[in-house]
């Protein structure tokens, strides 16, 4: 193997359909959701994520909603609409679809 790191690559394609399924689950702010994707590997650091919510938010995909917390605290929760449950049902039929294709490459050439 020549080094190449194809994980970044992979983890660039999903982000978006990952932050959708977490954020379906419930309502979820920027840094729990930053810490679940840490968790699976696919973001490197929070500073990654802002960028994917705003793209989310201007598709249509989340709204936000400002909660301030009885320590005083403001958080922004970020919940799926409609237009993104719609995408992660696309999402996560290509996906399925992708991993078989891939899979399948990979056993026919072993």
């Amino acid at each position: 193997m020549n080094g190449r790191d194809f994980g970044t690559q992979l983890r660039k394609g999903v982000v978006e359909g990952c932050v959708l399924a977490v954020v379906e689950r419930e309502p979820t702010h920027g840094w729990e959701l930053a810490r679940v994707l840490q968790e699976h590997g696919l973001i490197g650091s929070v500073g990654t994520l802002y960028p994917v919510l705003t793209r989310l938010e201007k598709a249509g995909e989340l709204a936000s909603r400002e909660v301030t917390a009885e320590s005083g605290r403001r958080r922004r929760y970020y919940e799926i609409t409609p237009a993104g449950r719609a995408s992660l049902a696309q999402f996560t039929y290509q996906w399925q679809a992708f991993v078989g294709n891939v899979t399948a490459v990979l056993k026919e050439s072993q």
